[in-house]
């Protein structure tokens, strides 16, 4: 049996007490979310905290307001409520499709968008999402709010720039007219970690061609956005070539490797591919016409 070290333990009342409680307890501090990244790692003695401190009770961190140009979602919302919700289906497509694949009702239901970025797991979907989507963080210390990209809040594998003593509060997404997104995932059964995923977002232009676009692929060994693929996109009208070469930059960006889920040949494949795939999807939510087969045709 996998059982956790011997640990404290503390229910915060508020923003206000939860950073007390870890300024007070310190650096072996550890806030607990839904609990889903950090109990496992506890159990296999990854994570050995002295302190748990527990967020569940403030509701003030579990809301999804939309604010003019913004959806601003707090950092306790959960899987399921970002599901539930048709605003968000509406203006951020790309995280209901994320959210239908990812673990299983249990944890949606428990696990929250805060600690999905706080683990910050190369092979997290909502990361992806969050990158695509160039979603902003929340931050907040006990001497304020500090406000960062995502291009600055993952600094690496199971790393952020949120610090011991602070607490990720929200996370807030531009919502931008004529958008569209998508995300695509390959596992070996429901539920599982991603063999590969892909995500994109797309902005069209008054004349149909693509002002702005973003793409981030899952367990592929991507740091941040496929900057290239995205590049080539700008300023031409969405159509299946285009995409094909979007799909081949982003291949050759990624630098996944072999491990059980598959070969390094095999997961740079399907990084094209859900490319190709997102984009399409992407372009047809962002109301584009039919895609054409060869550009400007």
């Amino acid at each position: 049996m996998q059982v956790p070290a011997p640990f404290e333990y503390a229910r915060a009342t508020s923003v206000a007490d939860a950073l007390e409680l870890l300024e007070r307890h310190g650096p072996e501090a550890r806030v607990l979310a839904g609990g889903h990244s950090l109990l496992p790692m506890m159990k296999l003695r990854l994570a050995r905290p002295d302190w748990l401190i527990d967020l569940g009770d403030l509701a003030e961190l579990r809301h999804l307001i939309r604010d003019g140009d913004w959806l601003r979602v707090g950092a306790l919302t959960t899987h399921a409520d970002l599901l539930a919700s048709a605003q968000v289906g509406r203006l951020l497509p790309i995280v209901h499709d994320a959210e239908r694949v990812i673990a299983d009702p249990v944890v949606r239901n428990r696990g929250t968008i805060g600690g999905s970025l706080g683990q910050a797991d190369p092979a997290e979907d909502l990361s992806t999402v969050c990158d695509v989507l160039r979603a902003r963080v929340v931050i907040t210390g006990r001497a304020g709010e500090r406000v960062i990209g995502m291009e600055e809040f993952h600094r690496g594998p199971y790393e952020t720039a949120c610090e011991q003593h602070e607490l990720i509060t929200e996370v807030r997404f531009p919502v931008r007219p004529r958008s569209g997104s998508a995300y695509e995932k390959v596992e070996r059964r429901v539920g599982d970690w991603a063999v590969a995923a892909a995500g994109a977002a797309l902005v069209l232009a008054d004349d149909g061609t693509i002002a702005d676009a973003s793409i981030g692929l899952t367990a592929l060994g991507l740091s941040g956005l496929a900057t290239d693929a995205a590049a080539v996109l700008l300023g031409t009208h969405p159509s299946e070539e285009v995409f094909a070469e979007a799909g081949r930059l982003a291949a050759a960006a990624s630098s996944p490797v072999e491990d059980q889920r598959g070969p390094v040949d095999y997961k740079r494949h399907l990084a094209e591919e859900l490319t190709r795939r997102v984009l399409r999807s992407a372009a047809e939510r962002a109301g584009a016409g039919a895609l054409t087969a060869v550009q400007g045709g």
